[in-house]
C-alpha cells in the first residue's frame, strides 16, 4: 500500500510522482467524478457520508491529500465546530462535523456549487428581513421599501 506521502495531491502535474491509489479510494472517486459530472449537466448535488463507508483514518487521510485543498474555507460553531473546505476540485467539498469536544461526528463531500450547511433557508430569510425592517423603523424610517 503507497504511503500518505506517496499520492500527489490534485493539482500536481508530475504525473510520475502519482502512485497507484489504494483499491477502496478508486471506486470512490469515481463516484466523486461522476457526480460532479451530474452537478455539470443537471444541477444534481451529492452527498457521501465517509463514515459510512469502509474506510480507516489512514485511507480518509490519503483522500483528503488526493482531493488536495482549494481556496474557500468557512467554519460554524454550533453545539460544536463544523469545518468546510473546498477540494483542489471545483465542486467537491469537505465538510467535517465535530462535538463539543472537537471528536468527529461525521465526514462528508459534498459535491455542490455551495454545501448545504451553508445555504440560508427561506425561513430564516424571512426572520431576517423582518429584524432589519425593526431595526429600520428603530432608526427612524417607519416605512421601509416594499
Amino acid at each position: 500500500m503507497p504511503t500518505l506521502e506517496s499520492i500527489a495531491p490534485v493539482g500536481d502535474t508530475d504525473t510520475d510522482a502519482r502512485s497507484p491509489l489504494p483499491g477502496p479510494l478508486v471506486p470512490l472517486l469515481h463516484e466523486v467524478r461522476h457526480a460532479l459530472a451530474r452537478l455539470i449537466a443537471e444541477d444534481c448535488e451529492h452527498r457521501i457520508d465517509l463514515h459510512a463507508l469502509p474506510l480507516d483514518t489512514t485511507l480518509i487521510d490519503q483522500l483528503l491529500t488526493f482531493l488536495g485543498r482549494g481556496e474557500v474555507e468557512a467554519r460554524i460553531d454550533a453545539m460544536g465546530p463544523t469545518r468546510i473546505h473546498e477540494s483542489a476540485t471545483p465542486g467537491v467539498w469537505v465538510v467535517d462535523y465535530r462535538d463539543a469536544d472537537d471528536q468527529r461526528l461525521a465526514l462528508h463531500l459534498e459535491i455542490a456549487t455551495v454545501p448545504q450547511i451553508l445555504r440560508t433557508d427561506r425561513a430564516t430569510l424571512s426572520a431576517g428581513l423582518q429584524r432589519l425592517d425593526a431595526g429600520l423603523a428603530g432608526a427612524g424610517d417607519p416605512s421601509p421599501p416594499s
